[in-house]
């Protein structure tokens, strides 16, 4: 393991000077770190996704995107004017092609690389997610969001890339490396529509009410279409757990009153005089 610049000196120097033992506990702890830190941004223990929507949706149609792309990756399907091979990433370059008058732009990360390419993170918060198809980067979606039948449905039809024929360059893809839509829900899933990519059967929900929809990345340069369909309550989960909680209580203290109100009637009915004494 090597590291470089003036705090990788330093910390090479402390290290030289410790025991043979505790030198191999310090490099082991290094070395967890940085595979921890890769597995944070889908390398190591992660799967290879390439690109990335993680839409947190509440019931009033208000919704924040997280989108984690690589530099080719937004060019190549989302077709945003940006240099794959530049040396240093512009962050106002992200922000204006994510820029709309239905978004709001709240953050965009410092880049981070993996297999060579550089990826970087914007966050994005629209107050009613059926505009979010008039921000150049989300057109390629449909969004809906409507009561039905005493439930809420979500649906999300997405389209064709913006790949254009003959500008596709080499980044080192293979074509196998995974796109995802990814749907965290405020409420209790009814019904869904996803599926695992390999088997085509139909994929639980993760832990945090999350579902997700992959596809290959050559699909996704090729525009096969992919229909994201969900049904759940129309309460929040939230709702319901507040309302539980509530209940609870209220239950809570109506039997404590009625404890109280039975010890106090009981202590009244002993202290009164018996009748003769």
């Amino acid at each position: 393991m090597s590291l470089s610049g003036g705090r990788g000196a330093d910390i090479q120097y402390i290290i030289r000077g410790m025991s043979l033992s505790a030198r191999a506990v310090v490099l082991a702890v290094l070395t967890i770190a940085l595979a921890v830190s890769g597995a944070c941004k889908g390398g190591f223990f992660g799967r290879p996704f390439e690109y990335e929507e993680d839409l947190y949706l509440a019931l009033d149609g208000s919704a924040t995107v997280v989108v984690n792309a690589s530099i080719p990756a937004l060019v190549a399907l989302r077709g945003l004017d940006l240099d794959p091979a530049a040396t240093r990433l512009d962050a106002r370059e992200i922000r204006a092609a994510y820029e709309s008058p239905v978004t709001d732009i709240t953050r965009i990360s410092p880049p981070w690389r993996r297999s060579g390419r550089r990826f970087v993170q914007v966050r994005v918060d629209v107050k009613d997610i059926r505009t979010l198809s008039e921000a150049a980067p989300f057109s390629w979606s449909r969004y809906a969001l409507s009561p039905q039948n005493g439930h809420h449905v979500f649906e999300q039809k997405v389209g064709a890339s913006a790949l254009r024929p003959g500008t596709l360059r080499n980044v080192g893809w293979s074509g196998s490396e995974l796109v995802a839509f990814r749907l965290h829900l405020p409420s209790r899933i009814l019904w869904h529509n996803s599926r695992d990519l390999e088997t085509g059967q139909p994929r639980s929900a993760a832990r945090g009410n999350i579902l997700s929809w992959e596809q290959h990345l050559a699909d996704r340069l090729d525009g096969v279409p992919l229909d994201i369909r969900v049904e759940m309550d129309s309460q929040s989960i939230l709702h319901r757990t507040l309302w539980l909680f509530g209940g609870a209580f209220i239950a809570a203290l109506a039997a404590l009153a009625l404890l109280i109100w039975f010890t106090i009637r009981k202590g009244a009915r002993e202290a009164a005089p018996t009748t003769g004494s």
